[in-house]
């Protein structure tokens, strides 16, 4: 063999191995989906932009897709998800019951799928999420203490969140122990545009409802919470006390002020995410999880304790 041709196939081994050993590098890093039909409202954006940051410092690539509450849509853009052939999916607040045929690409392609506020189902490894009972339970109390445990209370709800519907069972039947409290509505929330939608049906139900006959309102979160505030206000109906569920800046900001928004149940968004990239890591090294739920406390927040 001549010196040239030597020289020639050297050359090509290295370069094949330089090659592979691109290859190998990319396919090392780790890509992850996340989708979410709510990233319209600010703590579910705050949280999985917070996911996403400690998802990267772990040198994972994360992609965010939002279907602006499309359910439909979100099923297909888990199936694009497995499609890509990702490393992992993340449902952002998404009700995976209403997403099995997404859930079934995913399982049959070995994907693994966790919920961040989301919940459990057939593909869904594990949730990590806030200790909604909890939340419900606490924030019904504190509207309770509010009104002084007695008077017509109106609830808002959207049952399509897991979270959200597992809260408003709770404050119902804490509402319900009480024997001089009575529920007269409960009313679905709209998403996006929760603010604005509570807002209306508040002013639809201060003119039906006169003055002294709603003593207060319970919200599965701060937004329609937000917006029952701003039509009690504009009515001058300032008798009725609100409290809301997630701890957002806004909602302190209105429970500082000391009117109609009494309360706020804290969610430690923070905390999910982190244990959410925690979970992430130990299944990618090859650690299975102990449990299906990981339930992260709240914290009840009024006028008294905003600075602690």
């Amino acid at each position: 063999m001549n010196k040239r041709l030597l020289t020639l196939i050297v050359l090509i081994v290295l370069s094949l191995l330089g090659v592979s050993a691109c290859g190998g590098g990319a396919a090392a890093k780790k890509r992850i989906a996340v989708v979410t039909p709510y990233m319209a409202n600010e703590t579910t954006k705050y949280v999985i932009d917070r996911f996403k940051e400690g998802a990267e410092a772990k040198g994972w690539e994360v992609s965010v897709t939002d279907t602006a509450g499309d359910f439909n849509l979100l099923v297909s853009r888990i199936e694009d998800a497995v499609t890509q052939k990702v490393d992992a999916i993340v449902l952002g607040m998404g009700d995976p019951a209403q997403m099995t045929k997404g859930l079934e690409a995913a399982q049959k392609a070995g994907i693994p799928v966790f919920g961040l506020d989301a919940g459990i189902a057939p593909g869904v490894l594990l949730n990590v999420t806030s200790d909604n009972t909890d939340l419900g339970k606490v924030s019904a109390e504190a509207l309770l203490e509010a009104i002084g445990g007695k008077g017509n209370v109106i609830m808002f709800t959207h049952d399509p969140h897991p979270g959200v519907r597992e809260r408003a069972a709770s404050a119902e039947a804490t509402f319900l122990s009480v024997p001089d409290i009575k529920i007269i509505e409960k009313k679905h929330i709209e998403v996006p545009g929760p603010v604005d939608n509570a807002r209306k049906i508040t002013e639809d139900l201060l003119t039906r409802y006169e003055a002294g006959s709603i003593a207060g309102i319970w919200a599965g979160w701060d937004e329609p919470a937000l917006g029952a505030v701003q039509a009690i206000e504009a009515a001058g109906r300032t008798e009725i006390k609100v409290v809301g569920i997630d701890g957002t800046d806004f909602a302190k900001a209105e429970i500082a002020k000391g009117g109609p928004f009494y309360a706020t149940d804290a969610q430690d968004f923070d905390g999910m995410a982190a244990k959410l990239v925690e979970l992430i890591d130990a299944y990618f090294k090859g650690q299975k999880p102990t449990e299906q739920w990981y339930k992260i406390p709240g914290k009840l927040l009024t006028k008294e304790n905003l600075g602690q």
